[in-house]
């Protein structure tokens, strides 16, 4: 699987951040997304969703992906 890292940096604000997407099986058959998320250089804050398929986990990732994106993460 691939992750998606989006990154957003001002150094005005001083504000270095990530924001990481996963898919990945589980182990009961269903589908997983992983989100991780926090200040560069640091350990994020991560939370795991689960989904009974892998078009629900990837449907929820592109959402995911863009709420980040319209806050300015590349």
């Amino acid at each position: 699987m691939t992750a998606i890292v989006l990154t957003r940096i001002d150094a005005t604000q001083n504000m270095q951040r990530f924001y990481k997407l996963d898919v990945q099986p589980d182990l009961f058959g269903g589908w997983s997304l992983i989100r991780e998320w926090g200040r560069l250089g640091r350990a994020g804050q991560v939370r795991m969703e689960n989904y009974p398929t892998r078009g629900t986990a990837d449907l929820a990732m592109v959402g995911h992906y863009t709420r980040k994106a319209r806050k300015g993460y590349h």
